[in-house]
């Protein structure tokens, strides 16, 4: 009796690690479409698009930033719509229409249509992540969901970073125009292989067995059983420390996004080489995320502490920017290895920071809290990319936007190392 229920035991852990090949390669694969195609904007910038739509610099970057904005605004009912309702649809039509979107801004040469073009791109696409977060959580416990949401998110800085080494050869090639329209289509073809291979809950896939649905059902109950009941989504927000997240995201935000957008404009501007060049260069510190994401979220996950693994590395990073700010007048070459540990340290510890909300708050408003967390990301991210954008235009080099990325992401550093728990029971969980 004993060696059955061993067996019973080993087959449902087997069973179980399907989830890692099954579900979470369909999740990286979508996020991947999603970032390529808002991040891809910069090397259009640095390829010269407002010389060909004949725009102002400050224009091309309030384009840029637009993105953002749409991005803001749509998260929380989205959020709540895939709560309620399905996932999986969610995400289906967003990936149609934001590939379409994408492919459009390759096409329209009307500054007002592109910039609506912009905006509507930022609101397909603000429905993923939030989505994605709360797919999660249906899928993976406490135990395992800084290394899930890790394997979500990579799909930011490995799309940047196969993207930085190809767009550039791509822009050369056929202009920046038709690289918009090639990087936009695959969204489109890949939106029905997700309905194919995705489903909102495990007892929905015929890869796991009963046993194994029940196993996980009871962890992640048991789970939700620790957490204080919150009423609704007013209640949350009467949380200090939810608020807190909220600013911190948006500090946050404003560094990596400014960063994401501008880097290939900022080292263009510090070397005469050509876009294809620039494209390699802007690779490299995405490299490094990668390598830091995976090994921050194996530790996060095996230590069950979240905190700890978050601030330093955005204290890190901005102090890393700020090296970059004082040594960029001087030497290319050190300011650029400043960027490239400022760039692997501002990702580093997005897998366990995106672990602490759907351990605090209870199911019923976790998914509509995450969103609201991200919706302050997209205005950091407007304010971010925007911003630096227009010091970039207005003072003809990166120092001045480099100075404010490394002062917004020291501070989003600070605020979590001094944020307290969003719940008592978790200030004696180890790391918190």
């Amino acid at each position: 009796m004993l060696d059955r229920q061993v067996e019973n035991t080993e087959l449902v852990h087997r069973q179980l690690r399907r989830r890692w090949f099954y579900l979470l390669p369909a999740v990286f694969v979508t996020y991947s479409l999603a970032y390529l195609d808002r991040a891809n904007y910069g090397f259009g910038a640095a390829a010269g698009l407002a010389k060909t739509l004949n725009i102002s610099n400050s224009r091309s970057a309030f384009l840029g930033s637009l993105f953002f904005l749409g991005y803001f605004l749509f998260q929380v009912p989205g959020a709540a719509y895939a709560r309620r309702r399905s996932v999986t649809r969610l995400v289906f039509y967003s990936l149609i229409a934001w590939g379409l979107l994408a492919a459009l801004t390759g096409v329209i040469r009307e500054f007002w249509l592109l910039a609506l073009d912009r905006l509507l791109l930022g609101v397909a696409e603000s429905l993923i992540f939030p989505a994605m977060l709360i797919l999660l959580t249906n899928w993976f416990s406490r135990a395992e969901r800084s290394r899930a949401n890790t394997i979500l998110i990579l799909g930011n800085p490995i799309t940047v970073l196969w993207m930085s080494a190809a767009t550039g050869y791509l822009i050369k090639a056929v202009g920046w125009q038709m690289a918009f329209v090639i990087e936009g289509l695959p969204s489109v073809v890949w939106a029905f292989v997700w309905l194919l291979v995705a489903r909102d809950r495990p007892e929905q896939v015929s890869w796991l067995s009963p046993d194994s649905c029940s196993q996980l059902t009871r962890e992640l109950a048991l789970e939700q059983r620790a957490i204080p009941l919150t009423s609704n989504l007013g209640a949350a927000l009467r949380k200090p420390s939810v608020l807190l997240l909220c600013l911190q995201f948006f500090c946050w935000s404003v560094g990596l996004y400014g960063f994401v957008l501008w880097l290939p404009t900022i080292i263009h501007a510090g070397m005469s080489q050509g876009i294809e060049t620039v494209g390699l260069l802007s690779a490299v510190p995405y490299l490094l995320a990668i390598i830091l994401m995976l090994v921050v979220s194996y530790a996060s996950d095996r230590t069950l502490s979240r905190k700890r693994f978050v601030w330093p590395f955005l204290v890190l990073s901005g102090i890393a920017l700020l090296g970059s700010y004082l040594t960029a007048a001087h030497s290319f070459w050190w300011a650029y290895g400043f960027l490239i540990l400022a760039g692997g340290c501002m990702y580093a510890p997005y897998g366990p920071f995106w672990a602490i909300i759907p351990e605090t708050l209870p199911r019923n408003v976790v998914g509509e809290v995450l969103a609201l967390v991200n919706c302050c990301g997209a205005l950091g991210a407007f304010v971010g990319s925007w911003v630096v954008g227009l010091l970039q235009a207005l003072t003809g080099n990166s120092r001045a936007g480099f100075l404010l990325m490394s002062i917004s992401l020291i501070l989003s550093g600070g605020i979590i190392l001094f944020l307290r728990p969003l719940n008592q029971k978790l200030r004696s969980m180890p790391g918190n």
